[in-house]
């Protein structure tokens, strides 16, 4: 009897590494991973080329973005470097830092993660170069043009459809993170689906 192999199926994720929602969307995609037999590929997207012509951004949200430019420079410029298998450990080891670990000084959560996932520390100063930045914002570019300008990170494409999202609080696990999974692609296979929305009533729930 011939064993018949199953496909993975190819999954796109992008993502900003300083983006809260896009980081739960990511545990919940490390859940659903194991249970749908899912092949993710990895891709960096930026908040700051985002929102770099918006004239109505906060005080605040303005000082985040030079910071978030830092770690998108940094995971592009690993990504052609060091090639596509480095990128998700760099990523699990910022975002566990700026996320659950609450913390902000850029520097030191740079030259921690490079040394946890074993890449040179030398590396930061990508962090702080431009040269990378065609190969960002061509990521980037990627990935927002199969959703359009109005949404944000992350996004998610299997096959020819893709989303925003989901914007979810907290990561559900096991067979909840695959039943929202069904969910999800079911509305987004639909060529006439665009959107499905409520107001948030929490925060990022890490845990």
């Amino acid at each position: 009897m011939t064993e018949t192999r199953v496909t993975p199926i190819a999954v796109d994720f992008w993502f900003d590494p300083s983006c809260p929602w896009a980081w739960m969307s990511s545990r919940w995609l490390d859940q659903v991973a194991t249970l749908r037999d899912l092949e993710v590929s990895w891709h960096v997207m930026s908040l700051a080329v985002l929102n770099e012509n918006a004239t109505d951004l906060s005080e605040a949200y303005r000082e985040f973005l030079p910071r978030a430019l830092r770690y998108t420079r940094l995971v592009a410029a690993v990504a052609e470097m060091h090639g596509q298998t480095s990128v998700k450990p760099l990523y699990d080891a910022l975002g566990t830092r700026i996320h659950p670990g609450e913390r902000a000084d850029v520097d030191a959560i740079i030259a921690e993660s490079l040394a946890e996932v074993g890449l040179p520390v030398s590396l930061a100063a990508f962090a702080d170069s431009d040269e990378y930045d065609p190969q960002m914002r061509a990521s980037h570019f990627d990935g927002i043009e199969r959703v359009g300008q109005d949404v944000g990170t992350p996004v998610i494409a299997i096959g020819n459809y893709a989303f925003f999202g989901p914007v979810i609080s907290p990561a559900p696990k096991g067979e909840q993170a695959a039943a929202l999974w069904d969910g999800v692609v079911a509305l987004a296979s639909y060529d006439g689906f665009f959107e499905i929305k409520r107001s948030r009533t929490r925060g990022p729930i890490f845990d």
